[in-house]
């Protein structure tokens, strides 16, 4: 399986995604962000975590008009699946790929640990390999992951199975981690072929690293 990896100024997981997937037994090709075409054979393509140009705007409303970025809205047209971790996930609100916008966290702190989240709906690639309420320990580090959207479009995504992930305790039972709207902690888009999340499933693959959760979250998209 080919997977393609953007590279922004200031991305600094590119190398850490590229790893996970490679353990999965996947070719992975890191794109820089000023190329005009992502490659034909891509089968997969991530926006991985980081902070793009800086976030001196909004998390990543300056990556949003990179020169990639043409490619990356023709290929999720045409089906092909995308996921956003972290400031990849901002960077597909501030394109349009997911509704929604991102806010400072409520603590106005920047957030970095181990939290668990709960598997809202798998009834998609992403998540296929987990089960439904199944509670995951995944990494999360980032400043403006306050997931903002109004009640209209919460409604949409509660209806069309858009939510994914939300924040919870031990338990499962649903937490406010940063502020996020409804506790989401990802979703996709209507179509179900574009994702993006805030915690970092590619830096839980390996018990060393304190987690192995994040493989089948990955593993989802090789099926």
């Amino acid at each position: 399986m080919k997977i393609s990896v953007l590279q922004f100024p200031g991305t600094n997981c590119e190398y850490d995604t590229k790893y996970a997937f490679e353990q999965l037994g996947c070719e992975v090709e890191i794109i820089w962000h000023k190329e005009k075409n992502i490659p034909e054979d891509t089968d997969l393509l991530v926006i991985p975590g980081g902070f793009s140009y800086g976030d001196y705007l909004r998390s990543g409303a300056i990556a949003r008009f990179a020169t990639i970025m043409d490619s990356v809205q023709a290929y999720a047209a045409k089906g092909g699946k995308v996921l956003g971790i972290c400031n990849g996930f901002q960077i597909l609100l501030e394109a349009g790929l997911l509704p929604g916008a991102m806010k400072r966290n409520d603590s106005l702190h920047f957030i970095s640990k181990f939290h668990t989240l709960k598997v809202v709906d798998n009834d998609n690639a992403f998540l296929s390999l987990l089960k439904k309420d199944e509670v995951l320990n995944i990494p999360v580090a980032h400043h403006d992951g306050n997931y903002y959207i109004d009640s209209l479009g919460l409604k949409d995504l509660e209806e069309n199975g858009q939510i994914l992930l939300k924040y919870c305790d031990n338990n499962g039972s649903v937490v406010n981690m940063n502020g996020s709207v409804s506790n989401i902690a990802g979703i996709c888009n209507k179509e179900k072929n574009v994702f993006g999340l805030m915690p970092h499933p590619e830096r839980a693959i390996e018990e060393l690293l304190g987690s192995t959760d994040g493989i089948n979250m990955l593993k989802g998209f090789l099926q």
